[in-house]
């Protein structure tokens, strides 16, 4: 029996903390003490850690006496708080989805004989697992990724709720989407290329460009044609095109009656409201397309994804899809099917077949289950 800290105790880290404390000594550390009742009131063998992981000192030593790392904090603060993990020794499996590029700490890793799997989550995550499994097989010439989470219930204006900060989906708003077409990368703003697109047991969803292809623009540079699209409800682009254009996510202060005030900060509040989740039903829909060519045949693999609420567990279903890819990975690890030390994203390990496969059983025991459609010419 292993012994692992999760550092975030939001709804995806206390998710994760859960379901690792079936079959290891867990302990869950957060800044915030509700996070922590919360979590300890589910399962009181969980023990609890008020920590602020921005004092680098406080997280070293906070660390210390764990044999793994599960990170699960806030975007921004991500990248420096791997990098402490990684400096500390500590064997690490991270779902911070910081915007910095995670393989610049490739050197770190090793010099610190650390194995670190990053984007270990849905999407990035299980869509780079698959990429990089289907890699080995076959001459890959097309990958693309939808995906998103709904709610079950539409509520206008957005039709949208969120188990992450607001800032961390407005991120998604704002940063520029890059994706590969014919073998060259292409830049264009988030939101942008709206496509209608038909999705069993939810109908007509809406398909726009988000820049989620990230480390794989590194290590799957030889394939001509990637692209990763977020999924929304028909209108929900146009409703956040309006407030980003309006000037609602800037993140320079104006003056507002003598006091200065961010934009972002004040959309940010609002939306937290308008879009958190709470006991709301969710889903999560993604299709991960990959198209090349096996044994001189075209082959077209698609992964269908269609995860709800769970009300037995009363696990939400981005927390279940996020943070049961993670907690796969991490008793992979624990079980020893990857050894190699250095910083991983999830396409490199996927071609091994041994964890690709060791990660689909695990969620599917969890009743996450990715149904596969193979197309040949």
């Amino acid at each position: 029996m292993s012994r692992i800290i999760v550092l975030g105790g939001g709804m995806v880290g206390s998710a994760m903390a859960l379901d690792l404390a079936r079959d290891h000594n867990v302990s869950l550390a957060d800044i915030n003490s509700k996070n922590l009742e919360q979590t300890k009131k589910k399962n009181s063998s969980i023990e609890t850690i008020k920590l602020d992981v921005s004092i680098a000192a406080d997280l070293k030593e906070a660390i210390q006496a764990f044999d793994l790392v599960i990170c699960a904090v806030p975007g921004f603060l991500g990248f420096e708080t791997l990098k402490t993990i990684i400096e500390s020794g500590k064997n690490v499996v991270d779902i911070s989805f910081f915007p910095e590029d995670a393989l610049t700490l490739n050197s770190l890793a090793i010099e610190n004989s650390v194995t670190a799997i990053v984007d270990c989550g849905v999407a990035p995550g299980m869509d780079n697992f698959i990429l990089g499994r289907l890699n080995e097989e076959m001459e890959v010439n097309k990958f693309a990724c939808y995906v998103g989470g709904l709610p079950k219930f539409k509520k206008w204006p957005f039709n949208y709720t969120a188990p992450f900060s607001p800032v961390d989906v407005i991120e998604e708003y704002t940063r520029p989407a890059r994706y590969v077409e014919n073998g060259s990368m292409v830049v264009k703003e988030a939101l942008s290329d709206i496509e209608l697109m038909e999705f069993e047991n939810v109908g007509t969803l809406e398909a726009f460009n988000s820049d989620g292809l990230r480390s794989i623009l590194q290590t799957m540079s030889h394939i001509p044609n990637m692209i990763e699209k977020t999924l929304r409800y028909p209108g929900h682009a146009e409703y956040i095109s309006l407030l980003k254009e309006s000037g609602f996510f800037s993140d320079k202060a104006i003056e507002v009656d003598g006091k200065m005030v961010v934009p972002l900060e004040f959309t940010s509040k609002i939306l937290f409201d308008e879009w958190f989740l709470g006991d709301k039903e969710e889903i999560t829909i993604m299709r991960v397309i990959v198209e090349g060519l096996k044994e001189g045949k075209k082959h077209c693999y698609t992964y269908n994804l269609y995860d709800s609420y769970d009300k037995k567990s009363g696990v939400a279903s981005m927390s279940r899809t996020t943070g049961y890819t993670a907690t796969a990975a991490a008793n992979m690890f624990l079980n020893g099917l990857w050894t190699d030390k250095g910083m991983f994203p999830p396409e490199l390990i996927g071609k091994d077949i041994n964890c690709f496969e060791f990660i689909l059983d695990y969620l599917k025991e969890r009743g996450v289950n990715y149904k596969l459609e193979v197309d040949i010419e």
